[in-house]
């Protein structure tokens, strides 16, 4: 089935994330993309605590950044967490964006989706190195998750 094209409608991957992307870009308010970001953080489960392991550790944050994916009926199931709450924002927008998809849609996901959030202006260098930085890591978690399940 194909779905017309509509120059407004994003197409990163996921019908979550593309909400998600649709959302932040409906405000040009930086403010008000900041302030999405940190109540995402606000409503992110808690990770358990023994998850919270050095492999699962997400590298080149200046923050403690931690995500760990579950291959549950072939859909990987996400968790994670950040002692930074503009960080756990960033992680929490990934988990919800990524949830249930399975390993190779998660591979398949366009990192454009983070310029286009708008989100790059609002963010810090190293902010912005860590948002890309925690999708490479749950990218390399799915690609291992996808190895050991065939």
């Amino acid at each position: 089935m194909t779905v017309p094209s509509q120059s407004s409608q994003s197409n990163f991957g996921s019908e979550v994330l593309n909400k998600i992307v649709e959302r932040l870009q409906s405000t040009s308010d930086k403010k008000k993309r900041y302030e999405y970001v940190l109540w995402l953080a606000k409503k992110l489960p808690p990770m358990d605590k023994e998850l919270q392991k050095e492999d699962v550790k997400v590298k080149g944050c200046i923050s403690k950044v931690y995500v760990h994916g579950e291959l549950m009926d072939g859909r990987l199931k996400w968790q994670g967490d950040s002692d930074a709450l503009i960080t756990k924002g960033l992680l929490a927008l990934l988990i919800q964006g990524l949830n249930d998809l399975t390993p190779e849609q998660v591979i398949a996901i366009d990192p454009g989706f983070i310029s286009a959030t708008g989100l790059n202006s609002s963010l810090t260098p190293s902010r912005a190195n860590g948002f890309m930085n925690i999708l490479l890591t749950m990218k390399a978690q799915a690609q291992r998750l996808s190895i050991e399940g065939s």
